[in-house]
């Protein structure tokens, strides 16, 4: 995401989205919810959607699990986020903290999230695509986006990345690194040792 800070090229996808939710959702930072929900749109094929079901599942807040539940719904075609609905089952939350129905009945809806659990008016979240770094730039940048257009966003391909940056670590470790289970880091590290002894 463009903002003015550094970047961080070893961030952990997910928990970077579900943080930047709760910024956005439970901190009424209307402008990290926009950028957040432009980097979803432009990005959500290299979503690992179990980790983000996950992190999702482990926040707390009400408005986080609406917010991803009406992302799931925008995004219906990628039934890999269908799961993110079972998580808010209330009445549509308004994003913004006063004035929604005025600016509803003014401006209309966000189509992102006409019938979702969200009440977003037009305009309020800006969706401008160069807000947020295109898929060839953030594959440059960052390691485990890198392998997941490789490979596809899975576990495995975060624990490829781990290992592509530190090929000597045990099994454990690359588990932890990359929040996967033992048996994936295993295979994946029995692999990867594999396609380095041909070399």
């Amino acid at each position: 995401m463009n903002f003015a800070a550094e970047g961080n090229p070893d961030a952990m996808i997910e928990e970077t989205l579900v943080h930047a939710s709760s910024v956005g959702m439970d901190d009424d930072d209307l402008r990290v919810l926009a950028v957040l929900t432009t980097w979803v749109g432009v990005h959500h094929a290299y979503v690992n959607a179990d980790r983000l079901v996950r992190c999702v599942s482990e926040h707390a807040s009400e408005r986080v699990h609406a917010y991803w539940a009406a992302v799931a719904d925008w995004l219906e075609k990628d039934r890999r986020f269908a799961r993110l609905q079972k998580h808010y089952r209330g009445l549509p939350i308004d994003v913004l903290p006063v004035g929604t129905d005025f600016q509803l009945a003014r401006r209309g809806e966000d189509p992102r999230f006409v019938g979702t659990s969200l009440r977003v008016p037009a305009g309020t979240l800006r969706d401008r695509e160069a807000d947020v770094l295109t898929p060839d730039a953030l594959v440059r940048r960052h390691k485990v986006y890198r392998t997941r257009v490789l490979m596809g966003p899975t576990w495995r391909a975060d624990a490829w990345a781990v290992l592509e940056d530190q090929p000597d670590i045990n099994v454990a470790e690359v588990a932890r690194r990359a929040r996967c289970s033992f048996a994936t880091a295993w295979r994946v590290v029995q692999d990867f040792r594999l396609l380095h002894q041909t070399r």
